[in-house]
């Protein structure tokens, strides 16, 4: 047995019926870039319901696991699929929220067109939006705080409240699966508290949660589970038991500093290894 796969500890999900398809399900991921692997054989379940975190150190593939598991760059193997189904069949029941850096914030649109994007999918290609619509695009805004902003053109607005506009053309979605790259990267403590807690009134609703994320001081407060990846993965489940000193230092190696170890971690010793468990569909 791998080390890798002695660290992967039972999901909540895997104690509930195999006849109930995950929200999302990877299967053997590889992606590379050259000659080099950025994600090596990869398989990742995301339970449902739940605020699920994907970290690792710079450079170990965690936006890239995201984008090739939405298709956005191709990927050499792997399986995916979203609530039992290929991907292409349930595309309606995701909403994606890319990295702010990007975006072309220079595109000429107000904020309230942004979330007006999201809608798009529901009306087809010759649908036109309506005042309900737009009603609905507002009570997005408003739901992230930014409704005074709705006719703000988006180069205009600060980095935490451009984030905030993705995230409310996310939810105009009205999607199951909510897929979020770095969503906390470069923004304020108030934007940071406002996009926490819509995601977790998500969750509160029953939608499922998966986010790229770097701050690991926040992960125990923000996050039911995490999936720790350095190009493989290397623990996955729930924060309380995957979320170990021995995982992380797997991950990260030298590159955490003692003293986030020891406010993570305050008590002596090294946390103990999570068992083994089988994967779904074992």
């Amino acid at each position: 047995m791998t080390q890798a796969a002695a660290m992967m500890s039972p999901l909540p999900s895997e104690q509930a019926s195999a006849a109930v398809p995950l929200p999302l399900k990877v299967r053997g991921m590889t992606v590379s870039y050259g000659a080099t692997p950025a994600v090596f054989s990869a398989d990742m379940d995301i339970a449902p319901g739940a605020m699920t975190a994907i970290i690792g150190p710079n450079g170990a593939g965690k936006s890239t696991l995201l984008k090739a598991t939405l298709g956005i760059i191709p990927r050499l193997s792997g399986q995916v699929e979203v609530f039992g189904q290929p991907l292409d069949r349930v595309r309606a029941r995701i909403a994606y929220v890319p990295q702010r850096a990007s975006v072309d914030w220079d595109f000429p649109t107000r904020a309230l067109d942004v979330v007006e994007m999201g809608l798009y999918r529901q009306l087809g290609l010759l649908g036109r939006l309506t005042r309900q619509h737009r009603s609905l695009a507002r009570d997005c805004l408003d739901r992230v705080g930014m409704a005074d902003f709705a006719g703000r053109q988006i180069g205009q607005l600060s980095g935490g409240q451009q984030q905030r506009v993705f995230l409310a053309r996310a939810l105009a979605q009205g999607a199951d699966l909510y897929m979020l790259d770095e969503p906390f990267a470069g923004v304020d403590a108030a934007t940071e508290k406002a996009i926490i807690d819509v995601l977790k009134s998500l969750k509160d609703e029953g939608r499922t949660i998966l986010a790229v994320h770097h701050d690991l001081s926040t992960v125990p407060d923000y996050f039911d589970n995490v999936f720790i990846i350095n190009r493989s993965p290397v623990a996955a489940g729930p924060v309380a038991t995957a979320f170990t000193e021995t995982a992380l230092q797997s991950a990260y190696g030298g590159r955490l500093a003692t003293g986030l170890l020891d406010q993570l971690f305050p008590s002596a010793g090294p946390a103990p290894m999570p068992q083994p468990f089988p994967t779904l569909d074992a």
